[in-house]
């Protein structure tokens, strides 16, 4: 419950203001002098001021009430404060409301419109401590990973931010790591973070990809071969583990690791030996393991394809990478450092980039990059220079809406299924088609069944997501391209 401090010379006033506050759903404090208030507002946590101008009999000026709002100011510069006098001294009032006085009434004071601005500066002022939590932790964040080596890392996005995040506290351990993640997210740039910022980063940093070995080399790579040991063996080979003695290995594909590898990877992780194959002389490394997956290691290991106890011994801290449609304010980014500065992007470009789903992630995304500055005819990129197809009328240039194919029809049984699959998503979501008729239109229209939205509601829900665009965006309905919109119609920052 917030707490509102009343302060008047009258108590009659002092009574019938806290009674109305108190019917409204506000506890309050009263006070008859300047002095009182100054030390309940260090006593108490005070969400708004209403204060008197005029605390001696037979005073108009406005003096004592001015010097009482710079007090408060001196205390605490952001509480609203309401100035209530029954003498309107209008000079005054100006200087009060530039130096950041909330607002100014005449006693006597309308019930209605008081509460209605309690209620809204209340709000504004909840909201602006939100904003600054939230701007101390960033900046905190930020200050984080100012010296920190992200190894040529390109993001955007709140979800991508928090894996760098953790990547870089994870780093300062010497515990194994399992990354996840679908192939092409990225996680090989997380194990460079991971390694560069670790007391190892001096040390060796050797990648396996298990997924690109041959099954029956494996044991050779990881663990070296005498001369012998094998057709084509001529001579002694160290493994990976050898050369990455004193610094970090990392496992990528680890799901890929048959069952035998498995055995010889849990003893290494459990005291450093292992033998060469061929050999019967133990040796001992001490290496760091960070490792990587797309499986779903717990279904495999339900399946038997993968030993729990390695799991567990490889995953002692797991950083998961989410794919790159669920981090769409990285796409922008990464397109902008893949083409580079000679090339620049339209509109329905940077639209129809966003939409797309990108099955392969990052790696697909650099793929279409490469192939859009090779086939370019000019500095402006368009959607068929990336070889993507833009899925809605308004996304559609006028070459394509003259080309653009009819729908072979369905049978009548698939029909109705697609038919209550859209009914039942059109109660949940907003059609594609409508989102991107939206941001191509131009148009500030509000979502469908929804009330008007206005600054004080895109702010909030700014502070509910944590600042996660696409979040915000899904939670009214909107493309994050029409939401950007109504931010800068606010004037309200990223």
């Amino acid at each position: 419950m917030d707490t509102i401090l009343i302060v008047d010379d009258n108590q009659a006033v002092c009574n019938a203001l806290a009674l109305m506050l108190e019917l409204h759903g506000y506890h309050s404090l009263t006070c008859l002098s300047p002095d009182t208030a100054l030390e309940l507002i260090h006593l108490h946590d005070i969400s708004l001021v209403i204060q008197d101008m005029n605390f001696t009999q037979d005073t108009t000026s406005g003096e004592e009430g001015k010097a009482l709002f710079y007090a408060i100011r001196g205390i605490q510069p952001d509480l609203p404060i309401i100035l209530l006098t029954a003498w309107t001294q209008l000079e005054i009032a100006v200087e009060l409301v530039k130096e950041g006085a909330a607002d100014y009434m005449g006693k006597p004071w309308e019930d209605a419109k008081l509460l209605t601005s309690i209620n809204n500066l209340i709000s504004l002022h909840t909201l602006s401590k939100a904003n600054t939590q939230l701007k101390r932790v960033e900046n905190e964040r930020m200050s984080a990973i100012k010296g920190a080596d992200l190894c040529g890392i390109v993001f955007g996005s709140g979800a991508m931010q928090r894996c760098v995040d953790l990547a870089l506290q994870i780093a300062r351990s010497d515990v194994s790591v399992l990354i996840t993640g679908p192939n092409g997210a990225g996680k090989d740039k997380l194990a460079d973070i991971i390694h560069a910022n670790s007391p190892l980063k001096g040390k060796p940093f050797i990648k396996v990809n298990i997924g690109a070995l041959p099954m029956e080399l494996l044991e050779a790579e990881l663990f070296g071969a005498e001369a012998g040991a094998f057709t084509g063996a001529n001579k002694t080979r160290i493994g990976r583990f050898e050369a990455a003695d004193g610094g970090t290995l990392f496992l990528d594909e680890i799901g890929n690791l048959p069952l035998s590898g498995q055995v010889k990877l849990l003893r290494v992780l459990q005291t450093g030996e292992f033998e060469r194959l061929g050999s019967h002389q133990t040796r001992k490394v001490n290496v760091r393991v960070l490792s990587a997956t797309n499986a779903d290691l717990a279904v495999d290991i339900r399946e038997g394809r993968f030993r729990e106890d390695l799991f567990y011994r490889l995953n002692v801290i797991e950083l998961p990478l989410p794919p790159l449609n669920a981090r769409c304010d990285d796409i922008l980014p990464l397109v902008d450092h893949f083409i580079g500065p000679g090339f620049s992007l339209n509109k329905q470009t940077q639209q129809v980039l966003v939409e797309h789903q990108w099955p392969g992630n990052v790696r697909e995304l650099e793929n279409v990059c490469k192939r859009a500055v090779i086939l370019a005819q000019d500095n402006v990129l368009t959607v068929e220079d990336f070889g993507l197809i833009a899925t809605s009328a308004a996304s559609l240039t006028p070459r394509q809406a003259e080309h653009k194919q009819p729908e072979h029809k369905q049978p009548e049984h698939k029909q109705a299924a697609d038919i209550d699959k859209l009914t039942e998503d059109e109660t949940h979501s907003v059609d594609s088609s409508q989102t991107f008729a939206e941001t191509g239109s131009g148009k500030e229209s509000e979502p469908v069944g929804k009330e008007p939205l206005d600054k004080a509601s895109i702010e909030a829900a700014l502070v509910e997501h944590r600042g996660v665009i696409a979040r915000v965006a899904k939670s009214f309905g909107l493309s994050r391209q029409a939401l950007y919109r109504r931010m800068e119609k606010f004037g309200i920052d990223k």
